[in-house]
């Protein structure tokens, strides 16, 4: 037990290490902040750290596991549809509660004077990610290469982007960015593992990663797709 909290501690320094690091040498050479707000950075960081050491233990404790479960379990029941519907619902429900979504949306409807609403922006995304996975999934189960989904998905993208108000196109591929956070990875690329790891014949390396390659282009199609509609 001992060794795993010091496993993460010493990942989560390396995580958020860098840029105190990078801060504190700035603060005695260039910019020399009030003494006051460096200490509360300082202070600031500590709590970064506390709080990113139990955020990265409950993700290795709980949603890495509860994603390859998911991802072998929802196999059994044998019915594609089903595991498609199950994935699309793992996907939205991740992205609704991923802080790099809530945050671009915040800044989104703040800058644009909520032309474009943050729950908007966070359904369209939240839309995109579902359907992405759930055809991701889907590409495991019945063998697709991943090449086919990507030329399609960025065809997609470049067709879309001659019919998108140019105001959606930059908030779109910042969508697409977003969904790499601290929730949605470690989740779906634990799904994929699961789901690549309950067939049999299949590897895992080849078969349960580029997930994350393939659902950042959900939420850019699906944001581009809002902004025809807006448009």
């Amino acid at each position: 037990m001992i060794s795993r909290i010091r496993e993460l501690l010493i990942e989560t320094l390396e995580t958020v290490g860098p840029v105190i690091l990078a801060v504190t040498i700035l603060q005695f050479t260039i910019i020399k902040m009030p003494l006051a707000l460096f200490l509360r950075f300082l202070l600031g960081a500590v709590m970064v750290i506390i709080g990113f050491l139990f955020f990265m233990g409950g993700i290795k404790i709980g949603l890495d596991p509860l994603g390859e479960l998911i991802g072998e379990k929802v196999l059994e029941k044998g019915s594609v549809p089903l595991v498609m519907i199950i994935s699309f619902v793992i996907g939205v429900a991740v992205t609704v509660v991923e802080p790099n979504v809530r945050v671009l949306s915040h800044q989104v409807d703040a800058v644009s004077d909520n032309y474009i609403s943050k729950n908007t922006l966070v359904l369209a995304i939240s839309l995109g990610v579902g359907v992405i996975v759930s055809l991701a999934i889907l590409r495991i189960i019945k063998g697709i290469p991943i090449t086919y989904l990507l030329f399609t998905g960025y065809l997609i993208i470049f067709v879309l982007s001659f019919f998108t108000p140019e105001n959606f196109v930059p908030v779109a591929f910042d969508s697409g960015g977003v969904i790499t956070g601290p929730i949605i990875v470690p989740f779906i690329i634990s799904l994929g593992l699961g789901t690549a790891s309950a067939l049999g014949g299949r590897t895992a390396i080849s078969d349960g990663f580029g997930l994350v390659g393939l659902v950042a282009l959900g939420p850019i199609i699906s944001v581009m797709v809002l902004g025809v509609i807006y448009g």
